[in-house]
């Protein structure tokens, strides 16, 4: 009886230093996550929305207006690509982790 008890008891505490372990990584993931996201939506939603903005405006825009907008969208999404990979990287760490 008194194994029994102390296989529980061992059991129990694993069991506790797992989750808290998990919870650990978890608020680290979220933290990483945090520190970085602001820096992308500064650098890479914000002019983004802010396009939008304008055109919802009901604001004219030349060919030329529209070329130049699209070729600093093209060249913001291949300079933010990498940033936004990592945080959807981060993202499914969280989610799995959280399981």
């Amino acid at each position: 009886m008194g194994i029994l008890a102390l296989s529980l008891l061992l059991l129990s505490i694993l069991s506790l230093a797992a989750c808290e372990s998990k919870a650990a990584n978890v608020k680290k993931l979220q933290d990483q996550y945090n520190a970085e996201y602001p820096v992308y939506a500064k650098e890479c939603v914000d002019p983004e929305t802010a396009g939008a903005a304008r055109m919802l405006t009901g604001e004219k825009l030349t060919k030329e207006q529209m070329a130049d907008l699209e070729a600093k969208k093209k060249e913001r999404d291949a300079r933010c690509k990498p940033q936004a990979d990592r945080l959807a990287q981060l993202q499914k760490e969280i989610l799995a982790a959280q399981q």
